[in-house]
């Protein structure tokens, strides 16, 4: 399920560590404008995956959430399955990259 906007309020990172199932933890800000380019990359790959939690992260300075995941530029998008990275895209400009990434949930490879 595609998430359209960057919410302030992050998970814990416990809370992420412990989600069952396949999950896209998005960093960025609504501001970003590589985040506002990147978006029509993005939501195609996310929305063909219902299956999956999509949790956009208000990211900056100090946000515990995005420097205990070491994100540095925007938007980051980390897979997740069962609260475990298995892939992660920075600044995607295509849309296979998204999608390559989700593709490492089902063991076809890893994208990291």
């Amino acid at each position: 399920m595609y998430a359209s906007s960057y919410s302030s309020a992050e998970p814990a990172r416990a809370d992420v560590d412990a989600w069952k199932g396949g999950a896209v933890l998005e960093f960025g800000t609504n501001w970003c404008g590589y985040c506002t380019a990147a978006q029509p990359l993005i939501q195609p790959a996310l929305e063909a995956r219902a299956d999956l939690q999509h949790v956009k992260v208000e990211d900056g300075p100090g946000r515990p959430l995005g420097r205990s995941y070491r994100v540095k530029l925007w938007p980051t998008l980390i897979v997740l399955r069962d609260g475990q990275e298995v892939a992660r895209v920075v600044r995607p400009t295509r849309e296979e990259e998204v999608r390559d990434a989700l593709r490492a949930l089902d063991g076809d490879a890893d994208a990291r």
